[in-house]
C-alpha cells in the first residue's frame, strides 16, 4: 500500500507545499494518512465480514448501475494514471542515467523498459515474489528520503511544532496547499488494490482485522514518514522551480550542490524507487480492480483475486495499460499529473458514501460501523467534498 499510494504526485506534492510553506504544514501529511486509514481499513472490515471485495459488494448490495459508472470513471482514470506513471518513470530514469539522446525520446525508451519489466512481474512473477520486490521499494524509499531530510538545515523546532500544532501559514495559496497535501498522501483508485492484495495473501474472517490493521498502520506510517521528510527538505532547501519530476530533479541538484554528489544520488534513488514501485504496484493490481468492476456489471459470479488475476480481461487490461499510454509520455509530465491528481481525487469521496452504505450490522455483523467509524468516515467525506468545492 505504502510503495503503490507514493508516487511522483506525492513527491511534487510534498515538495510544493514544503518550499512554499514550510516545515510548519507538517501536521496535514499526518492527517492526510489518518484520513486514508479511516477509508482502507472500512474497506478491509467490508471485505473480512462479508467474503466479497468492495467492488462485489456494491454490485450485489447497491446495484449493477454502480459499477457501470464506476467502469465508465475507469476507463480515463486507468489511461492518465498509467501515462503518468510512465512519464514519470521515463523522466526519474532519465535524470539518473541520462541517455544521449533527444530527452523526449529518452523519456519514452526509459518508461518503456521499465513498463516492460513491470509487465513480466505481474504476470509471471506472482504474489509473493511481488510482496518481496514492494517491501524492499518501501525500505529503499522511506530510508533514503529520511536520510536525505536529516541532512538538510532545516528549523527542527519550527518542525516538531509542526507535526502537532495545525497551522495554515498566511501566504498566498496557503490553504489551497495544505489541502493539496492532505489529500495527496497515500493514493486514490489504488486503495481498492488492497482487498486483492489480502486475498492473496489468505487473509479471510473477522479474525484477520487485527493483523490487517497493524500493517495497514504501518503501510500508513511509513507513507507519512515519507511525506514529512520531503516537505522538510524542500523546506530546508532554497525555493525550487519546476513541476512534477522537474522539481524533484531540481531538489537533487540544490542537495548536490550543498551537500555533495552522495546527497544528490541518496535523494534521487529514493525518489526513483518510489516512482517504479508505485509503477509496479498499479501493473499488478488495477487489472484485477478493472476486471472484477467488467464481471460485477455484467452480472457473472464473484471471482476469487488469483483468478481474476489470471482472468482475460486483467491480461489484456495489462497489456494495453503498459503500452498504448506510452503516447503520452511526449506530454509534459506536469499536464499530465494535473489531470491524474485532479481525475484521481474525485474517487474519495465515492469510496466514503460506498463504505458508509455497505457498512451495516445486517451485512457485517460485529464488524458493521460504529459511532467513531460512521463519525470518522462522514469527516473525511465531507472533508473531500470541502476541498472539490474551492
Amino acid at each position: 500500500m505504502a510503495a503503490t499510494g507514493v508516487g511522483a504526485g506525492d513527491l511534487a506534492t510534498a515538495g510544493f507545499a514544503g518550499a512554499r510553506l514550510g516545515p510548519v504544514i507538517l501536521w496535514a501529511v499526518i492527517l492526510g494518512a489518518l484520513m486514508k486509514y479511516v477509508l482502507t481499513e472500512a474497506l478491509a472490515r467490508w471485505q473480512l465480514a462479508s467474503g466479497q471485495t468492495l467492488i462485489d459488494g456494491v454490485g450485489t448490495r447497491l446495484g449493477r448501475w454502480v459499477l457501470v459508472l464506476f467502469v465508465l470513471y475507469l476507463l480515463p482514470w486507468t489511461w492518465i494514471v498509467s501515462a503518468a506513471l510512465l512519464s514519470a518513470t521515463g523522466a526519474a530514469t532519465q535524470a539518473m542515467v541520462p541517455l544521449s539522446l533527444d530527452p523526449t525520446m529518452a523519456r519514452v525508451l526509459w518508461a518503456s523498459i521499465f513498463s516492460f519489466i513491470a509487465v513480466l512481474l505481474a504476470w509471471r512473477g506472482g504474489f509473493k515474489v511481488f510482496r518481496w520486490v514492494m517491501s524492499a521499494a518501501v525500505i529503499i524509499m522511506v530510508a533514503a528520503v529520511v536520510v536525505s531530510a536529516a541532512m538538510v538545515d532545516v528549523d527542527w523546532a519550527a518542525a516538531g511544532r509542526g507535526l502537532v500544532v495545525p497551522e495554515v501559514p498566511a501566504v498566498e495559496k496557503g490553504l489551497v496547499w495544505t489541502l493539496a497535501l492532505i489529500g495527496g498522501v497515500g493514493g486514490t483508485v489504488t486503495m481498492l488494490c488492497y482487498g486483492y492484495w489480502i486475498k492473496q495473501s489468505g487473509r479471510d474472517g473477522p479474525d484477520m482485522l487485527s493483523t490487517c490493521r497493524v500493517d495497514l498502520a504501518s503501510g500508513y506510517i511509513m507513507t507519512a514518514l515519507f511525506g514529512v521528510a520531503m516537505v522538510i527538505i524542500a523546506s530546508g532547501l532554497p525555493t525550487q522551480d519546476g513541476k512534477g519530476v522537474t522539481l524533484i530533479v531540481s531538489l537533487a541538484d540544490t542537495l548536490q550542490s550543498q551537500l555533495g554528489g552522495i546527497a544528490r544520488w541518496v535523494f534521487l534513488i529514493g525518489a526513483w524507487s518510489a516512482i517504479v514501485s508505485s509503477l509496479l504496484g498499479v501493473w499488478q493490481a488495477v487489472p484485477m480492480i478493472f476486471a472484477d468492476a467488467i464481471r460485477g456489471a455484467r452480472g457473472h459470479p464473484s471471482q476469487d483475486a488469483d483468478v481474476l488475476e489470471k482472468s482475460p480481461t486483467a491480461r489484456i487490461t495489462l497489456v494495453l495499460m503498459a503500452s498504448l499510454p506510452l503516447i503520452q509520455v511526449v506530454t509534459p509530465f506536469e499536464t499530465v499529473q494535473l489531470i491524474y491528481a485532479t481525475v484521481g481525487a474525485i474517487f474519495l469521496p465515492m469510496l466514503a458514501i460506498a463504505t458508509l452504505l455497505l457498512l451495516r450490522t445486517r451485512w457485517c455483523g460485529a464488524l458493521a460501523n460504529g459511532p467513531l467509524g460512521i463519525i470518522s468516515t462522514v469527516l473525511v467525506l465531507c472533508f473531500f467534498v470541502w476541498m472539490a468545492t474551492l
